[in-house]
């Protein structure tokens, strides 16, 4: 057992769109991630996903509206809701998510990672 600093973490990597799995309980992956431009539209039909913001502002595009989360503010998208993050600068995000969300959700493109690394 070993805490995970999240600042030292998240000096381990600069790519966007590419979560990477810093804990596991549960069921649940711990991951991640760096965001900046726009990610595509999807859904995951059997997965709720969960985006707290560590740094930065996202966008959560939903089809009838967009939703800004902050830094220390965190959204839950629900199973089969289709959604699209924005970020206009550089954002870091924790997900928690099943360990069998795809992070494309249904939508297969050069974003989706079949296997992620853990660090």
């Amino acid at each position: 057992m070993e805490k995970v600093i999240i600042a030292e973490k998240l000096k381990l990597f600069s790519e966007y769109w590419s979560p990477k799995i810093v804990g596991e309980l549960n069921g649940q992956q711990v991951k991640l991630a760096k965001f900046k431009g726009e990610f595509v539209w999807h859904k995951h039909d059997d997965e709720d996903e969960m985006f707290l913001v560590i740094e930065g502002i996202l966008k959560m595009e939903l089809r009838d509206k967009t939703i800004e989360i902050q830094k220390n503010e965190f959204l839950i998208v629900p199973r089969g809701t289709e959604h699209r993050p924005v970020a206009d600068e550089e954002v870091a995000v924790m997900l928690f998510e099943p360990t069998s969300t795809l992070n494309t959700g249904n939508t297969k493109n050069e974003l989706t990672k079949h296997h992620l690394d853990k660090i």
